[in-house]
């Protein structure tokens, strides 16, 4: 374990008059260092640049592992694809720009905690994508594309859980989803399920993926990740698959060391390659 050094609040992106942010958490060991961004969760609608970092991100560092953890507009201001389009444009920054910081760019991962892994799998499967580029005019000439994922407690996909009976609508909370779709025909929700689904975007050129669940998960069951690692094999690609025993969503287990370690190591002999 070594020191980690912290540099703040720097800007990576400007869309719809906001200035997007990253903060950088980089172990004081000699470099280039390969480096991770991390898009934090919060049900697409809460958090910041600054979410998970004493507990996550500072002993992730630790491990030899550069974390740029990233803003993105958040819902229900913003919707769907906008938050895809704000963490493309980090990696183009990261690619342009890392270099600066010490920073190993020619592979570059994705590190995504709930509704960030939804996005930073989203980034991952879509490379080239010209929808879901965006109008994040930054770096254009960089590529968004990333060479690992870490995909932690993430649903794999929308379209089943929008489906609700009447009586399950009465009485169930609103989903999440709803709130970072906006708001449309049926017709047309259905539709941003489906492009914002990660199973039916899966390829042989997927980058490989580290996925971690609870099997205690109350808000996206264990048998979404699960199903995930498997489309994932079936499609070609390459996926490590970790349940955590008695684990919750956004579970404490979840930052033990050891954890942390199993991702520090998946991250590096993925991109220092």
């Amino acid at each position: 374990m070594v020191d980690v050094r912290v540099t703040a609040d720097i800007p990576y992106a400007d869309v719809d008059g906001e200035t997007l942010y990253l903060n950088l958490y980089q172990p004081e060991i000699e470099g280039p260092l390969p480096v991770v961004l991390y898009v934090h969760g919060g049900a697409f609608q809460f958090g910041d640049r600054a979410t998970d970092a004493e507990q996550r991100l500072m002993p992730l560092a630790a491990y030899g592992i550069a974390v740029a953890s990233v803003d993105y507009r958040l819902a229900p201001k913003s919707t769907f694809p906008a938050q895809v389009h704000d963490v493309k444009a980090a990696v183009r920054w990261v690619r342009a720009r890392g270099h600066e910081y010490g920073l190993s760019t020619d592979r570059v991962g994705v590190f995504g905690s709930s509704a960030g892994a939804v996005l930073g799998s989203l980034v991952a499967l879509t490379p080239g994508d010209k929808e879901l580029e965006g109008p994040v005019v930054e770096h254009l000439d960089q590529s968004s594309a990333v060479d690992a994922v870490v995909h932690w407690f993430a649903p794999a996909e929308f379209i089943s859980t929008r489906s609700r009976s009447p009586f399950e609508s009465r009485i169930l909370p609103p989903r999440t989803e709803d709130v970072f779709f906006g708001a449309g025909s049926e017709e047309e929700m259905d539709a941003i399920a489906t492009s914002a689904s990660l199973i039916p975007r899966l390829s042989p050129e997927a980058p490989p993926f580290l996925i971690a669940h609870g099997d205690r998960d109350r808000l996206i069951p264990v048998a979404q990740g699960e199903a995930f690692h498997s489309a994932i094999s079936a499609a070609g690609g390459r996926s490590v698959f970790l349940c955590l025993a008695g684990a919750g969503h956004e579970d404490p287990a979840f930052n033990r060391p050891s954890n942390l370690a199993m991702t520090a190591a998946f991250l590096r002999a993925e991109l220092l390659r």
